[in-house]
C-alpha cells in the first residue's frame, strides 16, 4: 500500500506540518487544511503548492469531489518514522544500531541505568 517513492524522500518542515494535519485529521480539502492553522494562516496557494510537492514525492494522493480534491496520506506516520530512522542510521551510522546507542552513551544522553532498562525491555519482548 505504501508508495516506494515516498520512502526515498524526506519531508521539509512545511511538508511535515501538512502531513501531520492529514495524519491526525484524515482526508481533507486544501481549504480545510488552511483552517487548521493559527493566524496568520498561510495562503491557500501556498498550501496548494506544498500539497502538489507532497503528491509528486508520493506521500499523498487525492480523490475528486466535484471541482475540488480531497487529499489523504499514502504512508502512515509510524511508517514514515521507521523509514526515516532507518535512513538516518544507514546514512550516518553505517547501518549499525550499536553505533547509534554507543553515540548516545558517549555523549551521556542515555545513562547506564536507562540502557539496562532498555536491554530488559528488549529481552522481555523477545521472550
Amino acid at each position: 500500500m505504501y508508495n516506494k517513492l515516498a520512502t526515498m524522500k524526506q519531508l521539509t518542515k512545511k511538508e511535515e506540518e501538512i502531513m501531520t494535519i492529514l495524519w491526525e485529521k484524515g482526508p481533507m480539502l486544501v481549504k480545510e487544511i488552511q483552517e487548521i492553522y493559527e493566524e496568520p494562516k498561510p495562503h491557500v496557494n501556498t498550501i496548494s503548492t506544498i500539497i502538489r510537492i507532497l503528491e509528486d514525492k508520493g506521500f499523498i494522493s487525492h480523490k475528486s469531489l466535484g471541482k475540488t480534491y480531497q487529499y489523504f496520506p499514502l504512508m502512515s506516520r509510524d511508517e514514515y518514522r521507521k523509514r526515516t530512522l532507518s535512513g538516518l542510521i544507514s546514512k550516518y551510522f553505517d547501518d549499525s544500531y550499536l553505533e547509534v546507542v554507543s553515540s548516545f552513551i558517549k555523549k551521556e544522553e542515555i545513562s547506564i541505568a536507562e540502557l539496562k532498562e532498555l536491554i530488559a525491555q528488549v529481552e522481555k519482548n523477545n521472550n
